[in-house]
């Protein structure tokens, strides 16, 4: 059985978010086995999982991928909306925009030490959307 909910992220602002408990509570019950998948609707921010306990590795990512991709670059054409929005259009692309989990005995099967991240690229706070698909 294939279920499938869109869900409406709180706004954030820049940053690497933890969301796992977000997106559980906006799921039905997990079945017993099976797949959850996430995909993120936008162009400028992404979804990755990574280290949920130590919050300085977020500001840590914050700070590589400022460095991989910087503001105001000369070389830059696509800057209408702003110094952030080509440099979060990369980050995306570098970061993904979705993300598959298994399932088992009705949990995410996921390391005790990994959560969900909303990687917002933009300094305003947005509503994201995320397709959550799951699969029993």
């Amino acid at each position: 059985m294939i279920q499938q909910e869109t869900i409406t992220l709180k706004p954030r602002g820049r940053g690497f978010h933890l969301i796992t408990e977000e997106i559980l509570a906006a799921l039905p019950e997990l079945p017993e086995k099976g797949l959850l998948h996430l995909f993120m609707q936008h162009t400028s921010a992404g979804l990755a999982m990574n280290e949920n306990a130590d919050p300085t590795v977020r500001t840590d990512f914050e700070s590589i991928f400022n460095h991989l991709v910087p503001e105001n670059q000369p070389y830059y054409r696509h800057t209408l909306e702003g110094s952030d929005d080509m440099p979060a259009h990369a980050k995306s692309v570098l970061c993904g925009h979705e993300i598959t989990m298994p399932i088992t005995d009705y949990q995410l099967n996921i390391g005790i030490w990994q959560g969900i991240y909303y990687c917002e690229f933009r300094n305003q706070r947005h509503y994201r959307k995320v397709v959550a698909t799951l699969y029993s």
